[in-house]
């Protein structure tokens, strides 16, 4: 298009603002790159010349992925709750718990597993062990069992133990919570918690499950 003979040229300040601010936008990132402007501030183009200030914890994110600071407990990630399992819970048998047919006690978790062979297990629950460190993680063998029994220093009666070690002052066994003076020593509810002073304490029909699942010679697996 061509203009008319009788109309002045006028400057066209729209542009040349808008050519200049381009201009100082690339000026500023060149000048920047080479590391001659303060790292404390960024230009936003278009911004009219304002500046975003960069907080010193995002310019920890320029690091690599594993040392950057992770938020806690957001999905996904390996610490977040969700991901975590309470040993109450957590009924997978250990790891490297043996083979055949054999009685499981975790430590650790406080649990019992009855396996029929290789990881078939046909129960599972929590017991009470001991207070203090009086069992080593190894494997046993069952090799005496009585259906009533005493505890030593007058701490009760109990039912259906079956002993599988040999502790300092008497044997240790599973057996079902001890009765003193016609009361429990414990509640079916603590379960989970070391609370015996040596044997492994279960609920009434899990010791019953345990003494039917346990002849003399049946292999107990100790794990941490």
């Amino acid at each position: 298009m061509t203009r008319p003979p009788d109309v002045p040229l006028r400057p066209r300040y729209g542009r040349i603002a808008a050519l200049g601010s381009s201009l100082s936008v690339t000026a500023v990132a060149l000048l920047g790159g080479a590391g001659m402007l303060p790292s404390t501030a960024a230009v936003e183009a278009g911004s009219g010349g304002r500046t975003a200030a960069i907080s010193p914890a995002s310019s920890n994110l320029s690091g690599p992925a594993s040392a950057r600071p992770r938020a806690q407990g957001s999905p996904g990630t390996p610490d977040s709750s969700e991901n975590r399992i309470s040993p109450a819970r957590d009924t997978a048998l250990p790891d490297r718990s043996g083979s055949g047919r054999r009685v499981v006690f975790s430590e650790s978790r406080q649990r019992v597993w009855l396996v029929a062979g290789g990881n078939d297990v046909r129960r599972t629950y929590l017991v009470s062990g001991s207070v203090y460190d009086n069992l080593d993680p190894g494997r046993y063998e069952v090799y005496s069992r009585s259906e009533h029994a005493w505890g030593i220093d007058d701490s009760g009666t109990m039912r259906y133990f079956v002993r599988f070690a040999h502790g300092d002052n008497a044997a240790i066994g599973f057996h079902d919570i001890p009765v003193d003076d016609g009361r429990p020593v414990q509640r079916v509810d603590q379960l989970g918690t070391p609370l015996s002073h040596g044997c492994v304490r279960q609920r009434r029909a899990d010791a019953i499950a345990l003494w039917r699942f346990a002849p003399l010679g049946t292999r107990v697996v100790v794990t941490p």
